[in-house]
């Protein structure tokens, strides 16, 4: 399980004309299922990102936690993308849908985050701060 995780100022998802889910400051947690992962992969990732210490102090260093800042979680199989040979992405590390959706919910669950639409076009807007992007994987 791979989870892209954005530090932003605000972010939301839409699915056709709706807004599906949208926060103000927190994480932006885009989230990769392999297929062998399971409920313990989904919910060491979930620990890691809530436990994250990447926000300022009072002095400016990154060591707070999320606190009261909210996640947008959003499914996102490209992470497994594998372009090694070729430039056109192969996607056969990816889990399929009936593996992954089920832990992609789990996450949300353990996170309290909002949510993109599982398997669905999405258009994600976001403003990152900082710049701050992590890729953890479990």
């Amino acid at each position: 399980m791979r989870a892209l995780v954005q530090r932003v100022a605000s972010a939301s998802v839409r699915v056709g004309d709706s807004t599906v889910g949208a926060i103000g400051p927190g994480l932006l947690v885009l989230l990769g299922v392999a297929p062998g992962d399971g409920q313990q992969e989904a919910r060491r990732i979930a620990r890691k990102v809530a436990a994250l210490r990447i926000f300022d102090d009072s002095e400016g260093r990154m060591s707070e936690p999320l606190g009261d800042r909210e996640i947008l979680c959003v499914s996102q199989f490209t992470l497994y993308g594998d372009v090694s040979r070729g430039n056109r992405p192969s996607f056969t590390g990816a889990a399929p849908p009936e593996v992954a959706e089920p832990l992609y919910e789990l996450v949300c669950e353990l996170l309290g985050a909002e949510r993109g639409e599982f398997g669905a076009r999405m258009e994600v807007e976001l403003i990152n701060d900082g710049p701050v992007t992590l890729m953890i994987e479990a």
